[in-house]
């Protein structure tokens, strides 16, 4: 499963493992659109293997729930604590230009 995850969170220059009722998830999805982030989502509850998934992301992260987990660029940033951290401190718009997710 490892596998699985390392190549999907490398389709897109961002990446986001959501749940479809995760308050975060949709938090970080909501900044992302507003942001005009054009990211990959994966829905795990819709997923066959979302179960499997969710255990390595959990295993990566060291934190249960593991979502919503973002990759920016290939790499794991982490979760809504440092998505929401590293864009009141500014530095997420940049690290997403720099990815290519954003074009603007």
């Amino acid at each position: 499963m490892a596998e699985r995850v390392s190549r999907l969170s490398t389709e897109k220059a961002a990446v986001i493992f959501t749940r479809s009722q995760c308050p975060m998830c949709h938090t970080v999805l909501t900044l992302f659109s507003e942001l005009s982030v054009y990211a990959a989502v994966h829905e795990l509850d819709k997923d066959p293997r979302g179960r499997d998934m969710e255990r390595e992301l959990a295993r990566r992260l060291g934190r249960v729930p593991p979502v919503p987990a973002v990759f920016i660029g290939g790499k794991l940033i982490g979760s809504t604590d440092m998505i929401m951290s590293l864009h009141l401190s500014g530095k997420l718009v940049p690290m997403l230009k720099a990815a290519g997710a954003i074009w603007l």
